[in-house]
């Protein structure tokens, strides 16, 4: 996605998912790829960084600190995730409902605020957050800047082959099927890191103390830094963009789902369809459909 997605899978990290799929990967050889000196890892990376524009000292002084290494066990995640292991019944439960609604009634301005300016209703806009984040209470504690540096230093054969030998044999996909999805994440993760420089320069941020899912997406929304840079808004009128904010999450949700089609009245069919940019899952749609019906009180699809 930009579409938040090339996330497919990105929000179940939040969700202890990720801790029953590293229980995979404990048992091999760990870590000749935390690499003793990161600088030199990631070299081929910053010269790309450098020759896309980004100041060459900057770059080469981020890269020297110590909290910024490859991280293999994190980029094997990419390669064994299955969707359909995710249990979203969780998000069914009447606990959740019930803290959903309280959600939505603290932060009933904001979401009056996006309803009204954006068309979008407060209803799936929590249930996204519920999903996402339950709320907020969970955004992930993987560092942002070595998800993507690593997974974009994946154009480096012996990185692949770092995170290839961490991945436990019977979890391992077709190594034809791994090299060319390494590929591709690569560069996918490489203009994502670009976004992810670009969006904490603005915002006068430090690039290593952002943490986020396994896959890159960071705040209460969940948003990768180029959906941050396309679709973010300021909801509390501060002048800034802070994800980790309820009022910038809620209207930049909002103003996404506004992008792709949400309008007041739209029918279910549409609403499938908009939901699904956020998520490309038919589990997590129906997911988010079902928990705004509820909260509407409605036992079927009508929306508004």
């Amino acid at each position: 996605m930009p579409t938040i997605r090339h996330r497919f899978f990105y929000t179940f990290f939040c969700y202890g998912y990720v801790i029953l799929l590293a229980t995979g990967l404990w048992g091999l050889q760990a870590t000749s790829a935390r690499a003793e000196d990161s600088t030199e890892t990631f070299r081929s990376l910053q010269d790309r960084l450098t020759e896309s524009g980004f100041n060459a000292n900057k770059i080469q002084s981020l890269f020297q600190k110590s909290s910024v290494h490859f991280e293999p066990r994190t980029v094997s995640l990419f390669f064994i995730h299955s969707e359909a292991r995710v249990n979203y019944d969780q998000f069914l439960s009447p606990e959740s409902i019930q803290n959903a609604r309280d959600y939505m009634q603290k932060h009933i301005a904001d979401m009056n605020a996006a309803e009204q300016s954006l068309g979008v209703c407060k209803e799936v806009i929590t249930a996204i957050m519920l999903v996402e984040t339950r709320l907020g209470t969970y955004l992930g504690n993987t560092s942002i800047l070595n998800t993507l540096s690593s997974l974009a230093a994946l154009k480096d054969p012996e990185l692949r082959k770092v995170v290839w030998d961490t991945i436990r044999p019977e979890r391992r996909p077709e190594k034809a099927a791994f090299e060319e999805r390494a590929e591709s994440k690569s560069a996918w993760a490489f203009q994502e890191l670009k976004a992810f420089l670009t969006y904490t320069a603005r915002e006068n941020l430090d690039p290593t103390s952002i943490y986020g899912s396994f896959a890159g997406a960071l705040g209460i929304s969940q948003f990768m830094p180029s959906n941050i840079l396309m679709y973010a808004k300021d909801g509390n009128h501060d002048g800034r963009i802070d994800l980790f904010d309820p009022s910038d999450a809620i209207m930049s949700i909002a103003n996404y789902l506004k992008h792709f089609g949400w309008k007041p009245g739209i029918s279910h069919e549409q609403a499938y369809d908009v939901v699904y940019h956020y998520n490309h899952s038919q589990y997590y749609v129906n997911t988010v459909l079902k928990i705004m019906d509820i909260l509407k009180g409605q036992n079927g699809p009508s929306h508004n």
